[in-house]
This record gives structure tokens, C-alpha cells and sequence, in this order.
């Protein structure tokens, strides 16, 4: 039997690869990983580590890597920083070394002094030499060239690489004189007298153009990428199968230019279909997504077929060749899922094999709709942005960017060699999840994600920014590190897996300033102190809850907030204040079985918590204290002028509050028990609120109006 690698050996190999052999707990303690965990994990990224002779061959290659190319694949560098990259050639060799920029100039770079030793691998000698890329060359995606000339021999060898340059820092809102409060709304939540039973992207335009007209200067909302092309759909938008492209349950049927020239038989088709559906946004049941979409497929699939003026249909063309093979890929793997459902037959486990290339002929018909449907998308979503701009908008449309994807998703299909195979990506336990949690979505492989030039991130960035004003960046940490879980372990069971932040946040800089649009990190939870640094040297903002915001038991005082955040009261994942404020979700998880404590000591901290809470708003003079017990309205508009006092230079207010919804969207620890991302915006009698009524909503306009005066007081306007 193989004799397995000792514990130093797996010790060593990990910290080649940037896994975590030991990590600290949320408590504390110090926790060394398991060995198979640390095999598992290894394996995920190509690297065998089963046995003492697979891992020490292992090491030498990781230790050898860099030496067997004369260039690493990607090379990121910040914008006026330069740096000096290392050539590894055969001993003696003459070596030349120029960049070709995206525009096609040609720069010189030139060749530094390096007096590292030769090493032998591979039975030859191969040395290092070290070049200088020039300081300032612009940003972008430029080609390092390398032409090597061998020792006595007159030919040269051509070797290529890219190189990224990528901002130093963002400007902030306050750089770019923005008074950057906004509107947070889970957009399928909130409809109008036309959505189809789901809210969507002309709803979008309409809470744009509300909001900008009321003052703010973004509207914020949940992730809009891609779902299952047919049912049952995914409810939750964090679990998406793309994150480059969008959910077509967001288009608006109506809003398709070729829709007004039907002729009256097919325009009846369109009315027949919307009809049930648009009768579920008047009525107060959950979302039912897939009667909603199963309706607006059939009516897109009318429009469809629509004649397009030469100009449509040379703009769809030239959308298509924009997009180019991602399109394609992502087109087909809906066309096979619409055929075949999730799990494909043997052939075509990727798009670049024979069966698939036949499919893709085969299926044109379908492919070309899906495809459609993206550039409808497109085109809506940048009707939406102009639409807030034009209100009065500084920012405009923030997008949120999940954390992952479906692992049977278009995205892994379509790429699967960017991702690991084997795990899933998690948290380890902390104070909000004693069992730690598994998300059910494969991580990037770090590996891979230099060798792609990280395309699967510029790609996916560029589209998400190209309408957007802004992007708040789900569980930021995965771009520094991600908690990976051996398939079948329990969360506990995991380790961290190091990525390269500077490359990867670098890359996104880069998509986000070439669109004009802000970044924002959701640093909550247990984020280490120098990842907080790194995004604000960077000019990402980070995220503050209120009421997380904590010294001990009290909360912290305004002024002890960071400028550079995103302030918030509460988020998606917990109750809206109403519902918080009576302590509703407190019975809530006590009747669905989630608590790790008893229900009488959890009431009592959320007892403890309240009076904190009524004291601080107290000391800050935004209740009175006559000793009449505060209503709950007066508590929520007393929360939010607390919000504002803080320096954060951006604010968002959650829609659900202004309304006086008490309903939460996502219960964490629940899957079926709780009816997830399916609660319509209502108030606080359920009774549905619709876009077309919240121009003239007592409860909205009021908490607007006592947090706008507390805003322009706060900064002395």
C-alpha cells in the first residue's frame, strides 16, 4: 500500500498552493486541518497529494513552475506603479523583451540586472533575467513579448503573455461629487399594475425615475444573472447558473420595439398570455416565478419571431459578434437545458465537443432566442440606467455580484477548466451560523484563473458594469480567500484556499472605472482588519450595517463609522425593522427550528439589544425621552436619521422599511421551510404596495423627508 505524505510534507505542499494547513476560528482557536481535507482540497486543484511520492513530485513542480515558462501567463500591474518581471530562459540565452498595447503601439522594456544562479531542470540549465515595464503605460489588456535567441543559434523563439494594467484607486463619491444616498429594493419583489406577476426592468426604470426625482442618487438591487431557462426556477438570485448574463424573467414583454408593429391576431396572443400573470402582481401571495416566466416565455417566443428592421437586426448582430463565443456557449447550454434538463447526455459535458459543436447546429433556432432574449436585456437595462440618470441620478443602477454560481450552471459548462471540481464553496462556523454553512457553488481555481488571463472575471464584470453606475460585490473576502468544502464534508470540514486579490480586484478596478461605475465590498463577518485596508487604499467602499455595528452591547456612535462604506440599517438577510422592531423573528425561527439557543434567552438578548438600541437613538436626541413608549414608526425614521449622521458617503435605504413590510426575504438556514426570495413588497398589513402608488405613500415620503433633513443638517447644507 502507497505510503501517505507526512504531515510536514502536506505542511509545505499547502502553503505552495496557497491552502491553509491551520486557520484561526470566529472564537479564537486555533485550528489545524485535517490531513484529508488538505488532500482533497489539493486534488480540487489538480494537485496530487495522495501519497508520499505524488506530493513530493508535487512540491518540485510547484517549486519548478516558474522556471519551466519564460513568462507567466498574466502579468497585473497598478497603473503608474511599473514593476520588475522575471524571464526564465536557457542559461546564455539573448532575450528581448517589448509590450504591444491594445491600441497596437509597440513600447520598448527593458532588461535590469539579475544575478540570481542558473538552476537545472529538466536536465537543462535555465537562468533569470529581470525586466522593467515602463511606469507609464496605460491602463488596459497589453501583450508582453519575449523573443529568446538560444545559445549559439541565430533563430529566436517567440513567447507571449498578457499584461494587465489596472488602476491604483477609484475615486469616491465625494472625488466625483456625488451626495450619494439611494434606495435598496429586491426587484422581483416589487411590482406594478403591468409587471408580470414578477417585478422587472421597466419597473426598474420607474423606481429610478421615482427615486431620482425624490433626491437620491442610486437605486440599489439584488443580483439580476441568469436562472434556469425552464422550471422549476431557482428562487434565490445568489444561486444564478451565469454571472455574466441576465435573468430574461426581467424583460418586459411590452417594451420590445417590434411589439408595436403586430398585427392585431399576434398582439392578442401577447395580451393572452400577460393576462394571469399580471393579475398575480394585485394579490398577495408569494411569487409564483414559474408561472410568471412560463407566460413570458411564451409571449417572447411570439415576439421572436417578429420581423426586425435591417437597422435591429444589424444591431442584435452586432451584440452577438460583441459577446462573441461566451454568448454562443451560454445560448447553447440553455437550448440543451430547455431539451435535455440539468443533467446532460454523455457528449456533452462541454461546449467544445463534437456532440455539442452538432447541437449547436442542430439547435440554432433556440440558441438564436436565447441569445435574443440577452440582447433585449441589453437594450433594457440601458433604458433603465438613462432613465435614473435623466431623474437626476449621480450613479444611477447598482447591481449586486453573487459570491458563485450553480455548479450545473452555463458558466461552469461553458468554462469548466476556471473552476474546481470536488468542492463547494462555504463559511466555517461563526456567531451568526454555529454549523457553519455550505453554499453549493464550485470556486474558481486559482491555477486557472492566471493561465485564462482572468477572462472569466473581466468578461463577467464588463457586462454586469456596462449599464450600471455601480457594483456592490457579494462576500467580498472570495476575492481574497474562499472556504472550500470537500463534496460530502460537513462545513467544518473545510479550509481556506488563497486567491490573488491583487489581480483579481485589479481586474475589476479596471472593468469598473472603463464604465464609470463605483465598487463596493461586502466586508461583513469575519474579515481580516488588512483586507478592510487594502479596499479602502484601493477606493472600494466597504459595507456598515447599523445594527451590527457594535462596541460590546452598545452601539456605535455615529462618528465612529467608516467614510468609506456603504452604510445600511439592515440587510436582505434579516427581518425589515418593522418585523425586527416586534421581535417576529425571533418566533419565527423558533417555529421553524433554527435556534442553537433556547427561545427564551434568544428573546431576552433581542429584549436587551432593543433597549441598547432605544438608548442610543435617545443620547442622540432622535427620541424624545418623556417616557412614553416610542412607536415603531418613530423608532425606524429615528434609525435612519441616525444613518445619516454617519460620515458614510454612501446610504442606502432598504424599500421594505419605507413601506412597513415586516416579511423577510431570506431566512438563512432554511431551504424549503421558508418561502425564500417569493415575499412581494407589501406593508405591514401584507397588503401588497405597488410602484404605480409609492409617489403618493404617506409612510415612505415621511421617512424620506425626516432623513433628508437629517442628512443636510448632519453636513451642514
Amino acid at each position: 500500500m502507497a505510503e501517505k505524505p507526512t504531515r510536514d510534507l502536506l505542511n509545505r505542499l499547502a502553503d505552495a498552493y496557497h491552502v491553509s494547513s491551520a486557520y484561526w476560528s470566529f472564537g479564537g482557536e486555533h485550528i489545524t486541518v485535517e490531513d484529508d481535507t488538505l488532500i482533497r482540497v489539493l486534488a480540487a486543484m489538480g494537485v496530487d497529494a495522495s501519497t508520499e511520492e505524488a506530493a513530493q513530485s508535487a512540491l518540485a513542480d510547484a517549486q519548478l513552475g516558474p522556471w519551466r515558462q519564460v513568462l507567466d501567463d498574466t502579468t497585473v500591474v497598478r497603473e503608474g506603479a511599473g514593476a520588475v518581471i522575471q524571464l526564465h530562459v536557457p542559461h546564455g540565452a539573448g532575450v528581448d523583451v517589448d509590450v504591444e498595447l491594445e491600441n497596437g503601439e509597440v513600447r520598448a522594456v527593458n532588461q535590469t540586472d539579475d544575478f540570481t544562479l542558473p538552476q537545472l531542470v529538466d536536465g537543462r540549465l535555465i537562468g533569470q533575467a529581470s525586466f522593467v515595464i515602463p511606469q507609464d503605460l496605460p491602463l488596459g489588456y497589453h501583450r508582453l513579448r519575449a523573443r529568446v535567441s538560444p545559445p549559439g543559434e541565430d533563430r529566436a523563439e517567440e513567447h507571449s503573455g498578457m499584461l494587465i494594467v489596472v488602476p491604483q484607486r477609484m475615486p469616491s463619491p465625494a472625488e466625483r461629487g456625488v451626495d450619494g444616498w439611494g434606495v435598496m429594493a429586491q426587484l422581483y419583489s416589487v411590482r406594478s399594475r403591468e409587471s408580470w406577476g414578477i417585478g422587472d426592468l421597466a419597473d426598474l426604470a420607474e423606481l429610478g425615475s421615482l427615486f431620482g426625482s425624490l433626491g437620491a442618487q442610486f437605486v440599489q438591487v439584488n443580483p439580476l444573472h441568469a436562472a434556469q431557462p425552464e422550471p422549476p426556477l431557482e428562487p434565490s438570485p445568489y444561486l444564478p447558473v451565469s454571472r455574466r448574463f441576465f435573468n430574461p424573467m426581467y424583460i418586459r414583454p411590452e417594451d420590445i420595439r417590434e411589439v408595436a408593429y403586430m398585427d392585431s391576431g399576434r398582439r392578442s396572443l401577447l395580451n393572452w398570455a400577460g393576462e394571469p400573470a399580471k393579475k398575480q402582481s394585485l394579490n398577495n401571495s408569494f411569487l409564483d416565478r414559474d408561472a410568471s416566466w412560463i407566460a413570458k416565455k411564451r409571449a417572447l417566443q411570439v415576439i421572436f419571431e417578429e420581423p426586425r428592421s435591417a437597422a435591429r437586426q444589424r444591431a442584435f448582430d452586432r451584440y452577438r459578434e460583441r459577446e462573441g463565443k461566451g454568448l454562443e456557449n451560454f445560448a447553447l447550454w440553455c437550448a440543451l437545458f430547455e431539451k435535455y434538463g440539468e443533467d446532460f447526455p454523455e457528449g456533452l459535458e462541454s461546449p467544445d465537443t463534437s456532440q455539442a459543436l452538432a447541437a449547436l447546429e442542430e439547435l440554432s433556432d433556440s440558441v438564436n432566442f436565447y441569445a435574443w432574449m440577452q440582447w433585449v436585456l441589453d437594450e433594457q437595462l440601458s433604458a433603465a440606467q438613462r432613465e435614473s440618470i435623466s431623474s437626476g441620478m449621480r450613479i444611477g443602477i447598482v447591481h449586486d455580484l453573487a459570491v458563485g454560481v450553480n455548479p450545473k450552471g452555463a458558466d461552469v459548462w461553458s468554462l469548466p477548466e476556471a473552476f474546481a471540481h470536488g468542492v463547494t464553496v462555504g463559511a466555517p462556523p461563526d456567531m451568526y451560523n454555529q454549523l457553519g454553512q455550505n453554499w453549493s457553488q464550485p470556486p474558481f481555481n486559482p491555477a486557472e484563473l492566471s493561465k485564462l488571463h482572468y477572462a472569466p472575471i473581466r468578461n463577467m464584470a464588463r457586462t454586469v458594469l456596462r449599464h450600471a453606475g455601480g457594483l456592490r460585490v457579494d462576500h467580498v473576502m472570495g476575492f481574497f480567500r474562499l472556504w472550500w468544502i470537500p463534496e460530502g464534508e460537513k462545513p467544518t470540514e473545510g479550509t481556506y484556499v488563497y486567491y490573488n486579490h491583487e489581480a483579481m480586484i485589479g481586474v475589476l478596478m479596471l472593468e469598473a472605472q472603463r464604465a464609470g461605475a463605483l465598487l463596493i465590498g461586502e466586508d461583513l463577518g469575519n474579515v481580516e482588519p488588512w483586507v478592510r485596508d487594502f479596499l479602502a487604499e484601493r477606493g472600494l467602499f466597504g459595507t456598515s450595517v447599523v445594527l451590527f455595528e457594535k462596541n460590546g452591547e452598545d452601539f456605535r456612535a455615529p462618528h465612529e463609522y467608516r467614510a468609506n462604506t456603504l452604510v445600511t440599517v439592515d440587510t436582505h438577510d434579516l427581518p425589515p425593522l418593522a418585523g425586527y422592531l416586534a421581535g417576529e423573528h425571533v418566533d419565527l425561527r423558533d417555529m421553524l427550528g433554527i435556534l442553537t439557543e433556547p427561545a427564551e434567552q434568544v428573546r431576552a438578548d433581542w429584549e436587551r439589544e432593543m433597549e441598547h438600541l432605544r438608548a442610543c437613538l435617545r443620547s442622540e436626541g432622535l427620541l424624545e425621552d418623556n417616557g412614553a413608549e416610542p412607536t415603531e414608526r418613530e423608532i425606524i425614521e429615528a434609525m435612519h436619521a441616525f444613518m445619516a449622521r454617519t460620515p458614510g458617503e454612501l446610504q442606502s435605504i432598504a424599500l421594505v422599511d419605507a413601506v412597513g413590510e415586516r416579511r423577510v426575504q431570506n431566512q438563512p438556514g432554511t431551504n424549503k421551510e421558508y418561502p425564500n426570495w417569493k415575499v412581494p413588497l407589501a406593508d405591514g398589513t401584507e397588503q401588497p404596495v405597488l410602484i404605480d402608488d409609492l409617489a403618493d405613500n404617506p409612510r415612505m415620503l415621511s421617512l424620506f423627508d425626516r432623513y433628508k433633513a437629517e442628512r443636510s443638517a448632519a453636513r451642514g447644507e
